[in-house]
């Protein structure tokens, strides 16, 4: 291969490393983008509901099954702004009291019976909490934890794109030095 040929191949490996370092950047901005977007958004709307975990050693903990009692006092007293933390008030705190309301049954379960029984202020209280139960952890862990979650895989994907771009960039770099020492 000629000194001409092996510049223009580098020519183009080099105008090619370039389009793709442009194109991992933008990925990797609009990524990042997406991840502040989604976390930010996360925080504000849980920090805005101002929920709060129960203080560590509090008869609301200590009611709790110990691997319940476990997640919750990682966040014992703190409040409610993130996605992990939505995760475990949803499933170590709601859950554990919606199991208690009913014996296990769930809304839809209740509901049912209640309909049999209008007049039952027992099974129509029943069917009240679990569904406002139900209804709060389903949005904490669909609008909080699921869309937090969402966000934090965009910031990975963001970094990879950075990395990626700039590992192409060295390379156009190599390449440029490469081909000026062909002349």
């Amino acid at each position: 291969m000629s000194k001409t040929e092996r510049k223009v191949i580098d020519k183009v490996f080099i105008l090619l490393g370039t389009a793709m370092a442009a194109v991992l950047l933008v990925v990797g901005a609009l990524s990042w983008y997406g991840y502040r977007f989604a976390t930010n958004s996360v925080k504000t709307e849980l920090s805005q509901q101002r929920v709060f975990f129960p203080e560590k050693g509090s008869a609301a903990i200590a009611a709790l099954p110990e691997a319940d009692q476990k997640e919750i006092n990682k966040y014992a007293g703190q409040q409610l702004v993130n996605g992990q933390q939505a995760k475990v008030y949803a499933n170590n705190f709601i859950n554990v009291h919606l199991h208690e309301v009913a014996g296990g049954k769930t809304y839809a379960e209740i509901s049912t019976e209640a309909m049999k029984d209008p007049t039952n202020a027992k099974l129509q209280g029943q069917k009240a909490a679990l569904f406002q139960g139900e209804t709060l952890r389903g949005l904490l862990l669909g609008s909080g934890y699921a869309y937090w979650t969402f966000g934090i895989i965009a910031q990975y994907v963001a970094i990879t794109a950075f990395a990626g771009a700039a590992a192409a960039a060295v390379l156009v770099w190599l390449g440029m030095r490469h081909v000026t020492k062909l002349k």
